[in-house]
Parts: structure tokens; C-alpha cells; sequence
């Protein structure tokens, strides 16, 4: 099993958060996020590698050093070509099956991914994690890759099952709450401010008391040891 994590560009990263963050507060955000997922992925002894899909210097660079491999795309044609690219690539070298995973989910933790892994069955299958509104798809493993024609975007997650029955095969949905939320919208960065501080993402908005734009400020935060670690060259 390998993870693949599509990461678009940085800079103009997250527009749609552009009334509550400037732009170079939405570059750093969009760093600090990828780098918790990948701090969070690289716990998980159980798979067998990880890949980035990116065409962002910044987001090799911060791979580099990690033991992830970067797979480079000529131009952003969204995640859903990203993560079909990734996917073929690794099926052509015999990888038997994919979790696919956005990088603006900060809050995931090793053990969410160990629940999706424990809950995936035997190939064809495709187990599928939604996001906290049940539009979005925030996880998708598909044994063998490919089997299930995905399409991503804000209302993906019942046009997969669909997909995945048309194609044969009984989606398995696994609702995790921390992989459920997703930042895009301000709603969501709002609700990523509720929750307990653990993530580098929290950090950076704490320090810039994004709260305070909300009218509230995070102040319950967890000992540096919950906190996934990064390898050199992460975003701290």
C-alpha cells in the first residue's frame, strides 16, 4: 500500500480563504498543512511508501530529506488528473494498491490512517473516508489502483460510490472526524480554530491570532510529543 498526496501550488494556495488570510499567510498555511499530513503519513510503518504529486518547488523541497517520493507535473490540472497520474505511475511498477490523501487536512493522525487500512478488504475494494459535510472525498483507497474511476472536487463523495458500484465493486465508507475536515472555506478554518492545538497549521494561525478574527483565540494546546514530527527540512 502506498499513500500519494497531491499538493497544488503554494503560492495562491486556498482562495477561498482570502477574506480572513493574505495571501502570503494562505502560502504558509497551505506549507504548514502539507507538512503535518506527511508527518502524520510517515508514522504509519504499515505502508509501503509515499509519494507527492507536485509541479511546487517549495513542496519538493519539502519532501526532500523525507524519504518521499516526488512525482512532478508539468502544470496543475487538478487533483483528480494528480492523483490518476500517481496512481498509473505506481501500477505500472506493480503497486498493488493506493490510499490517496489531499494535503490540507491537518488534523489526521497516524492511527486514522491505520483505520482506514484496517478497514480496507480484499482487492477489488475501495474503502472511502468523507468529508465532515459528506460532499467531499478526503480519503480514498482503491485495490488495485484505478478500479474505481474518481473524480474529485466539492460534491465527489456519493457521485464515488456510484462510481465504485458501477464499476463492480461495494465502496466501504469510514467516517474519521479528524481526516473529515478539510480546509477551504473559512467555516472550516473556523472550525480547525475550536479544536485542541497540535498541528504545525494551529501553531501558525495561534501565533498570527487568526482567532481573534473569528473573535475567538485558541488556547488549548498539546504537549509537543502529540504533535507528529517532520524530518529536516519540514515546516517546524
Amino acid at each position: 500500500m502506498w499513500a500519494v498526496v497531491p499538493i497544488k501550488d503554494f503560492t495562491n494556495a486556498k482562495e477561498r480563504l482570502s477574506q480572513i488570510l493574505s495571501p502570503q499567510e494562505r502560502h504558509s498555511l497551505a506549507q504548514a498543512m502539507a507538512a503535518d499530513v506527511l508527518g502524520s503519513l510517515l508514522e504509519v510503518s504499515e505502508l509501503d511508501g509515499i509519494a507527492v504529486i507536485t509541479r511546487d518547488a517549495e513542496a519538493q523541497a519539502l519532501c526532500a530529506g523525507l524519504g518521499v517520493r516526488i512525482l512532478t507535473e508539468a502544470e496543475n490540472q487538478g487533483q483528480t488528473v494528480a492523483v490518476m497520474t500517481a496512481s498509473q505511475t505506481l501500477k505500472d511498477e506493480n503497486v498493488d494498491s493506493v490510499l490517496t490523501i489531499p494535503g490540507d487536512v491537518p488534523l489526521v493522525l497516524p492511527q486514522d490512517i491505520r483505520s482506514v487500512l484496517a478497514a480496507h478488504g480484499e482487492s477489488p475494494a475501495m474503502t472511502i473516508v468523507p468529508a465532515r459535510d459528506f460532499q467531499g472525498s478526503n480519503c480514498v483507497t482503491l485495490s488495485p489502483p484505478g478500479c474505481v474511476t474518481l473524480r474529485f472536487g466539492d460534491n465527489s463523495f456519493y457521485p464515488h460510490l456510484d462510481a465504485a458500484r458501477q464499476a463492480g465493486v461495494e465502496p466501504l465508507t469510514v467516517e474519521l472526524e479528524n481526516l473529515g475536515l478539510d480546509i477551504d472555506t473559512p467555516d472550516d478554518l473556523e472550525e480547525l480554530l475550536r479544536q485542541r492545538v497540535r498541528t504545525r497549521a494551529q501553531e501558525f494561525l495561534a501565533a498570527l491570532g487568526v482567532g481573534d478574527r473569528f473573535g475567538r483565540d485558541p488556547s488549548d494546546r498539546a504537549p509537543e510529543s502529540e504533535r507528529p514530527p517532520v524530518a529536516a527540512g519540514g515546516v517546524k
